[in-house]
């Protein structure tokens, strides 16, 4: 019997790269810790990301002038937890989100 792969919203991957970026604490995170930690293509990791800077979810920083890290700002971290907030009570309704 196969397994049917459950489809993520953009929403949920949105949430799922800004939790890799929150694990990292205050150094932050960089692309390839966050692109195995959401599981995403290169291409839609770029795309996500210039998405969240756009929006003000997250800031990028490079603070040893080469390497790229990604921080969540004061909005990010409001947003992340109103969508677990709005993920408990989905889930107590038994809607995925």
């Amino acid at each position: 019997m196969s397994r049917k792969r459950a489809y993520r919203s953009k929403m949920r991957i949105l949430a799922d790269m800004m939790r890799a970026i929150q694990s990292e604490g205050e150094e932050g995170a960089g692309p390839t810790k966050i692109l195995y930690a959401a599981n995403l293509s290169h291409d839609r990791l770029t795309q996500y990301l210039d998405e969240l800077i756009e929006k003000d979810l997250i800031k990028e920083m490079s603070p040893d002038n080469e390497n790229r890290v990604y921080m969540l700002t004061e909005k990010g971290r409001e947003f992340l937890r109103e969508f677990q907030r709005i993920e408990r009570f989905s889930e107590a309704f038994g809607i995925e989100i």
